[in-house]
């Protein structure tokens, strides 16, 4: 309840959710102290200092917890081991979530669903684990019984739902809320502590089933951070029905179809010659757009959007048509640059399909400097040269496109879904993009949401059937009723936002901040 006070008196709504989990079983408390550290350090001393720290408060609390939770019909060990053994536990389990904190923050700041999913697939996994570690001597060895399994999954449960209450609950409601919660963490802490001390028959109990769990755990996080470059955002040719068949003739506009992160293009033109593909490496001598490899993606949003900017042009002068911008992923967020940047052009209409919503929640500094986020940085820098090791493309957390969302974060946590004046938009969000919408609201356009994964809405047949009837004058809307309540279900497991108002780096920014007031496209 304590954390649930401080974050209402200041009212910092965006992490309120995280409160209950602030008393929970292992090893979703110290998931919760990472992702509060690796957002709110600014530098190296008060990172570390902030680790001794959470460690020492945890490895208490843990072990206070065990002792009054422990069966009165098995003896009970004694205090100073309950101490040692948890501050070892709280130290072991530091080191082994801290990758998952990591990738948490890497979902806080790029927006991406895929990241929070990573993140949060092996605590699911790991805690019938880690939850005998405060208990018993040998906690490595042998399975966890199904009741530890059974245990561990309720857990999960009970932190998912009281997030979401509170994520809808005004005012002081989420203190009342947060205290509920706590009794309920009191009443697994009871029953873990129990299953987990009763004697009983291990099987497998000579094998270090717990070492080779994280192991195999810490492997596939890596597999993970390389499947997440194909699922999310393109990896390859992109072939959507806009740019293979011909828009019919009602259509006024002439498009230009921007593609997401690592997709690539041979150079071949679509087959209506209303239609014009854009190009990540610009035009050529004729003024055609250049065929590009998905390394080419990787530049700023800022430098895409001037190139969009020249394309646009040509192609209004060109067709004397009005423009149309169609982006999906990363192309999205360049559509939604451009606007911002030159308002005024030719373009009067806008689709964006699967945007990166609200992100720039986060932050670290580029390498050699110092700055709020820098020990999260080097993290998801090693995390991702062990998961560029079997990829061509590489990656990296400081290429120009992720660095330009962070430096403009005060923007695109605010404005990436918010009108702009004369330009008709529409947004299509997958149901999966409801995880990456903190609590609160999240579009001021109309939104079409259908159930997909991040990526694959444009290539829905009636998608496409849609995106034709906006851009003949349609202003089709459909906002799905559980979207909101997959938003809230998210809610608890998603990083606190980083104050725009802390960050140095966006002090010159107009903008307010969603994680306090809830609300997008306002200023300061």
């Amino acid at each position: 309840m304590a954390e649930a006070v401080v974050l209402v008196a200041i009212g910092f709504r965006a992490a309120q959710p995280l409160a209950p989990q602030a008393t929970a079983v292992w090893p979703y408390d110290s998931y919760h102290d990472l992702r509060w550290l690796f957002v709110y350090h600014d530098s190296w001393t008060t990172f570390f200092l902030g680790l001794l720290l959470l460690i020492l408060l945890r490895g208490l609390l843990s072990a206070g917890l065990t002792a009054l939770a422990w069966p009165d019909d098995v003896p009970r060990p004694s205090r100073r081991w309950l101490v040692l053994r948890n501050l070892e536990v709280a130290a072991l389990a530091a080191l082994i979530i801290s990758p998952w904190a990591a990738l948490a923050v890497a979902f806080s700041a790029v927006g991406l669903s895929w990241y929070l999913f990573a993140s949060l697939l092996p605590m699911l996994l790991l805690a019938p684990f880690l939850q005998r570690a405060g208990v018993v001597a040998h906690w490595w060895r042998g399975l966890p019984s199904a009741g530890m399994f059974g245990w561990s999954l309720l857990n999960f449960a009970v932190l998912t739902v009281s997030g979401a209450l509170i994520a809808n609950a005004p005012g002081w409601a989420v203190v009342v809320v947060a205290g509920l919660a706590g009794v309920g963490n009191g009443l697994l802490w009871r029953q873990t502590v129990h299953a987990a001390a009763q004697p009983r028959r291990l099987r497998w109990a000579r094998v270090p089933v717990a070492p080779l769990a994280v192991v195999a755990v810490l492997v596939g996080s890596v597999v993970a951070q390389s499947v997440i470059g194909i699922v999310a955002g393109g990896d390859g040719e992109w072939r959507p029905p806009v740019v293979v068949e011909r828009l019919p003739d009602q259509v006024p506009h002439a498009v230009i179809a921007i593609a997401g992160h690592d997709s690539s293009w041979d150079g071949r033109p679509p087959p209506d010659p209303r239609v014009e593909r854009f190009s990540y490496r610009g035009l050529d001598d004729r003024q055609r757009p250049l065929p590009y490899d998905p390394a080419a993606t990787h530049r700023s949003l800022d430098s895409s959007a001037a190139l969009l900017a020249t394309q646009v042009d040509l192609l209004h002068r060109r067709t004397g048509r009005p423009v149309a911008l169609l982006g999906e992923s990363e192309g999205a967020m360049v559509a939604r640059t451009y606007l911002e940047k030159w308002p005024e052009g030719p373009v009067e209409a806008a689709m964006m399909f699967s945007p990166l919503v609200r992100p720039g929640r986060a932050y670290y500094p580029p390498p050699g400097y110092s700055g709020w986020g820098v020990a999260t940085g080097w993290q998801l820098r090693g995390i991702t040269a062990l998961a560029n090791l079997p990829k061509k493309v590489k990656n990296s957390p400081d290429e120009p496109f992720v660095r330009s969302v962070l430096v403009d974060a005060p923007f695109y946590r605010n404005r990436t879904l918010c009108p702009v004046p004369g330009v008709r938009m529409i947004a299509f969000l997958p149901t999966v993009s409801a995880a990456e919408a903190p609590p609160g609201e999240y579009a001021r356009i109309p939104v079409f949401q259908l159930p997909a994964l991040h990526g694959g809405v444009l290539r829905q047949r009636a998608v496409h059937d849609r995106l034709v009837d906006f851009l003949t004058g349609d202003m089709t809307t459909r906002p799905r009723e559980e979207y909101g309540l997959l938003q809230r279900l998210g809610a608890g497991w998603q990083p606190p936002p980083l104050a725009l108002s802390l960050n140095p780096v966006w002090a010159a920014g107009r903008e307010a901040d969603p994680a306090f007031t809830g609300r997008i496209c306002e200023a300061r």
